[in-house]
């Protein structure tokens, strides 16, 4: 079951089992009274709720806004009740919500389009008072294979991603909007006067909120549990080192998954803000879209998939990566040795090249710039952004698909590297390494890459990293590099002191 607050989800149209025929809701929230604002679950698979309509009719959503005093968002998302969202941006923007005013859920290979079409007939007839900063949006995600199901929540099959759909974006029932200017409170519903009440008990409700939230301390590690052992990841390199040299595969991104039970429950929001403060130049996620999913999904990841305003997008390819040093002298040094280095400027070239390859018949400019090497707190990458102008009104779902996997965590060709993967690899990606982010009536959004992230239960989080192979890597430096990439999130598990990853590996479990 959904989570909800008591008070009504917005259906948007839902895919029948990933087979691409739309149904709709619209018929099912035409009632009245009391019932009109009653939850109805639209995912994909709950279709015995959801009769098929002869066609797609707009469905109404309304939405109010207000200034706030400074809130704790921590505080806004402490709660077991409702699906929750979080969201913030390297440049200052940060939104929580709670609750599902409309949610869009597919599954299989027109999953973009499904979800495209249900937020179009969503947002058709939307009525929003307030700034434009403060507006509805959807916020989610998809997973990185479109064969994932997600449907199974059977927790014997050891797999987190359980209850986590192949595409999942709800538009919150309330949200907080954190701009340089303000903060504002958003309220929606599917009829203005429930928007202009939730809007007014809200903020009520939130006056009694802290205006700060301890971010708490670590929970502790107790142990870890690998899926790929030293051995396994050097055959599973050496694997891919093979069918670099003998087929047309050029690059392909090998990953690894890391279980890590704690000794005491986490508190994600309270973890995230720690990692804001080693992190600021990252972005910030969480969803938590449904009770039946087996966790939730968050992470800082540094890597821009897209955002787009308007005819203008802006992405980056980030490829390469090397360790802080501990002086200004040995950090120099670290980045001297990417940008000097033949492997890791071919990478990084495979992946620019393919980012303009991928945005060239969608845009009428497009502009790379010179390379820069982007430092963050223990790892340093080689960074190019890209600048394009669109040829004519796209969603930014469209730029989303053509994007993804970008060959910094997929490889080049994508068809054989997902072959590679998907051969090769011994646990499921789920969501990691895929598109998280959020989009609005106009098609308007921004997308990070699902990087430096994991799922989390209570006691238990399952965090993912990996690395780019091509034809000279070396299977002992790529697996001190993937640990590498386990840090952010693992320190901040840990109280101060406690020692790193290389002192905490506990057994190894292959499934």
């Amino acid at each position: 079951m959904n989570r909800t607050s008591g008070d009504g989800q917005l259906p948007g149209t839902v895919d029948r089992e990933g087979t691409g025929e739309a149904d709709t809701n619209a018929g099912a929230d035409a009632g009245t009274g009391a019932n009109a604002d009653s939850d109805i679950d639209t995912d994909a698979g709950s279709n015995a709720r959801s009769p098929p309509a002869p066609a797609l009719t707009p469905s109404s959503l309304r939405s109010r806004s207000r200034e706030l005093t400074d809130v704790s968002f921590g505080a806004i998302l402490d709660t077991d009740d409702e699906a929750r969202i979080q969201w913030a941006t390297p440049d200052g923007l940060e939104v929580v919500g709670r609750g599902v005013a409309a949610r869009f859920t597919a599954h299989g290979p027109d999953r973009f389009e499904t979800v495209r079409e249900q937020a179009a007939r969503t947002f058709a007839e939307l009525d929003h008072d307030g700034p434009t900063v403060a507006r509805p949006r959807a916020f989610g995600g998809l997973s990185f294979h479109e064969s994932h199901d997600g449907r199974d929540t059977d927790t014997a099959s050891n797999t987190p991603w359980s209850g986590f759909a192949a595409a999942s974006f709800v538009v919150p029932r309330v949200l907080v909007t954190r701009c340089d200017e303000a903060t504002w409170l958003t309220a929606v519903a599917r009829d203005a006067e429930t928007a202009t009440e939730r809007l007014h008990s809200w903020y009520d409700r939130l006056a009694d909120f802290p205006a700060m939230r301890p971010s708490g301390s670590a929970p502790g590690v107790a142990a870890t549990e690998r899926t790929t052992s030293p051995a396994a990841w050097t055959d599973q390199v050496e694997h891919a080192l093979d069918r670099i040299e003998t087929t047309p595969l050029t690059k392909v991104v090998l990953a690894q998954s890391l279980s890590v039970s704690l000794d005491e429950p986490i508190d994600v929001p309270a973890t995230l803000e720690r990692l804001r403060r080693q992190y600021p130049n990252c972005y910030r996620f969480l969803v938590d879209h449904d009770a039946d999913a087996s966790g939730t999904f968050f992470g800082t990841p540094p890597e821009r998939l897209v955002s787009k305003r308007g005819d203008h997008v802006e992405t980056e390819a980030l490829a390469g990566s090397a360790p802080r040093g501990e002086t200004p002298e040995a950090d120099e040094e670290f980045a001297d040795q990417l940008r000097d280095s033949e492997k890791v400027q071919h990478e990084h070239g495979l992946v620019a090249d393919a980012i303009r390859e991928q945005l060239t018949p969608l845009a009428r400019e497009l502009t790379i710039d010179e390379q820069t090497v982007r430092r963050l707190a223990t790892i340093q990458h080689l960074q190019t952004p890209i600048d394009a102008t669109l040829d004519g009104d796209r969603h930014v779902l469209e730029l989303v698909e053509a994007l993804h996997p970008t060959p910094a965590v997929g490889g080049m060709p994508p068809e054989a590297a997902w072959e590679t993967i998907r051969e090769t690899e011994t646990f499921d990606r789920g969501w990691y390494a895929a598109p998280i982010g959020w989009f609005d009536g106009d098609g308007d959004g921004e997308f990070a890459v699902g990087l430096r992230s994991g799922v989390a239960t209570d006691e238990t989080v399952t965090l993912f990293a990996g690395n780019g192979l091509v034809a000279d890597s070396d299977p002992a430096a790529e697996w001190d590099e993937v640990q590498l990439k386990f840090r952010p999130i693992l320190d901040e598990l840990q109280p101060a002191g406690a020692d790193g990853i290389e002192k905490v590996t506990g057994n190894v479990h292959s499934q």
